[in-house]
């Protein structure tokens, strides 16, 4: 081929660089275009620097394949890179316009501004959870509900009557699992919290109704985070299912409470459910049936999600840290030697002694992050840290940012309990249960079973893990490939 020959190909092959560039530039734009143009000049040159990512689509291709990695930090960081460190970027996320905020001063004005901010979960979210559910009610429907919910499970009463069960059944689950061998530690640590929350809710033990419930929701949760996008084959079509499966055993559990207190009108209340079914707003109306059902779905879901996981991460974490394990053995110690001889079992008086315990816990739960992020909506023009954010937009609070944030947690990527030692956190930067009042009213009881967990992990048995360098998955959320594949032993005194 002669000169003439290659000068041609190079000249096509430019022109076919050139009109993909443009290509990008027009795809790249759509999302602008569609959710800018009518802003004034003025409000659009103030939205804080960003990305609108691909039409339709948005940043969710780059969140995924980041979360889908061994660096899910990568996400942000290329938003960092890119426009500095800003702390609100613009982005294009879960089907919406939206505003990433990564720093505590801003986070911090979302969470408590109720006049300003309302829940923006994404649609897969909202219908999987349940639409009357705390995430999707009104600011006043919420107030009520909330202030009818947290008592029973955050109230030093409630804490004080579920602390025996809790302890019983942890002794017994440790014990049971130290005969099993090689277990997934994650799926029985889900069961037991789950079992926990059962009993407060529903005064269930079941075991046909608790494994039934917990399958579903381990399908569930895959689709909370996922785009809304109902195909087969898809985690949100999947958990759409799930969901389905979930209210009908649910709706038949309350249809039997139903007559059951019909037939015995004097019975007293029990457990959560029945509290709900009692509950009636200024108006004299009680809650109906799919009321009900959603808050349940939700509560049953984080009640035991969380705790699952963020104990076994503090288990590993501390069975990987010798000395920091240690210290903690030798608290727990301490405390039993100075119980009352005749004191069977711990009281909230032990639980208040466990200063370093509660920092591995604080440690554990800043380091995993078990919610990443939480979702607000903007109810009208706000102005943060001299940025615009349109009436609408969505606002992603990306708390995982915070908790490793450097300048806040040195070496935040490292496991170290006894940087709380003297440490107490500013407003907006440790967020592992939210803040303002959408904070999870769950927050104490899942406190108070992982150190009750602890307490007799440390003082008796130890770990190992099977493959302790096995690979993370950050989605849903954080956890081995392998579930945590290990051997619980008993340890001789």
């Amino acid at each position: 081929m002669g000169a003439d020959g290659f000068g041609g190909m190079s000249y096509y092959v430019g022109i076919f660089l050139g009109l993909m560039l443009i290509l990008k530039w027009v795809l790249k734009s759509v999302n602008i275009w569609i959710y800018e143009r009518n802003l004034e000049k003025k409000k659009r040159e103030c939205l804080p620097p960003g990305d609108m990512g691909w039409p339709f689509i948005g940043n969710m291709w780059s969140f995924l394949r980041a979360f889908k990695s061994n660096d899910p930090d990568a996400f942000i960081s290329t938003f960092l890179r890119r426009f500095g460190s800003r702390g609100l970027y613009k982005s294009f996320m879960f089907g919406s316009p939206s505003i990433i905020v990564t720093v505590p001063e801003a986070c911090r004005k979302v969470l408590f501004d109720d006049e300003a901010f309302q829940p923006g979960w994404p649609t897969a979210t909202r219908e999987l959870i349940g639409k009357k559910s705390f995430i999707g009610i009104s600011y006043e429907d919420h107030k009520r509900l909330r202030k009818l919910t947290a008592a029973p499970v955050n109230g030093h009463e409630a804490l004080s009557t579920y602390m025996q069960y809790i302890e019983t059944n942890v002794v017994l689950a440790l014990e049971k699992w130290s005969k099993m061998g090689r277990i997934e530690f994650l799926t029985h640590l889900r069961k037991l919290t789950f079992q926990i929350i059962m009993h407060i809710f529903l005064s269930t033990e079941s075991e046909h109704v608790m494994d039934a419930l917990e399958k579903e929701y381990t399908v569930l949760n895959y689709g909370v985070r996922a785009m809304a996008i109902n195909i087969p084959g898809f985690a949100y079509y999947n958990a759409l299912k799930a969901r389905k499966n979930l209210v009908a055993i649910l709706q038949t559990v309350v249809h039997e409470r139903r007559k059951k207190r019909e037939a015995n009108e004097g019975m007293s209340k029990k457990d959560m459910l029945d509290a709900l079914l009692d509950t009636t707003d200024e108006k004299g109306r009680k809650l109906d049936d799919e009321e009900i059902i959603d808050t349940l779905v939700m509560y049953l879901n984080a009640g035991h999600e969380s705790s699952g996981h963020i104990t076994m991460w503090s288990t590993i974490l501390l069975q990987a840290h010798p000395e920091f394990f240690h210290i903690a053995k030798e608290e727990q110690e301490m405390i039993v030697k100075n119980m009352p001889p005749t004191q069977e079992g711990l009281t909230l008086k032990e639980y208040r002694q466990m200063e370093y315990l509660s920092k591995v816990i604080d440690e554990t739960l800043r380091l995993v992050t078990f919610s990443l992020m939480t979702f607000r909506e903007a109810k009208k023009d706000v102005d943060i840290k001299g940025y615009f954010i349109p009436k609408g937009w969505k606002v992603l609070l990306w708390f995982r940012s915070v908790h490793h944030n450097p300048e806040l947690y040195p070496q935040p990527k490292e496991f170290n309990p006894s940087r709380w030692d003297d440490l107490v956190p500013k407003p907006g930067t440790f967020l592992p249960f939210g803040a303002g009042s959408r904070l999870c009213p769950g927050n104490d009881l899942a406190k108070l079973e992982i150190a009750i967990f602890l307490h007799h992990f440390l003082l008796n048995y130890e770990f190992e893990r099977e493959n302790p360098e096995c690979p993370i998955m950050y989605l849903p959320h954080s956890r081995p490939k392998d579930n945590c594949v290990g051997r619980v032993r008993r340890v001789s005194k």
